[in-house]
């Protein structure tokens, strides 16, 4: 199962990556437990000053800008899942 934190301060810019995020892992069926982590000590924690943030089993994927499910899904194929 993989473990996807969406960092951010759950701004609209947050939940549109988090969104579009469980679409892509819903296309490729894959199990998953996402957590949305507003904590700005734990975000910084990550070496992440830019938010939204995607983190894939606790390596940084994305950071500073909104992916698309497509985006999501060259970067789920990246990680070879």
């Amino acid at each position: 199962m993989l473990n996807v934190k969406i960092l951010g301060s759950g701004c609209c810019n947050c939940n549109a990556l988090e969104a579009a995020t469980k679409e892509a892992l819903a296309e490729k069926g894959l199990e998953y437990q996402l957590d949305h982590v507003t904590d700005f000590a734990k975000i910084a924690a990550y070496g992440v000053m830019s938010t939204p943030a995607l983190v894939i089993n606790d390596k940084v994927a994305s950071f500073g800008k909104v992916l698309k499910k497509d985006e999501v899904l060259k970067l789920l194929a990246k990680l070879g899942l």
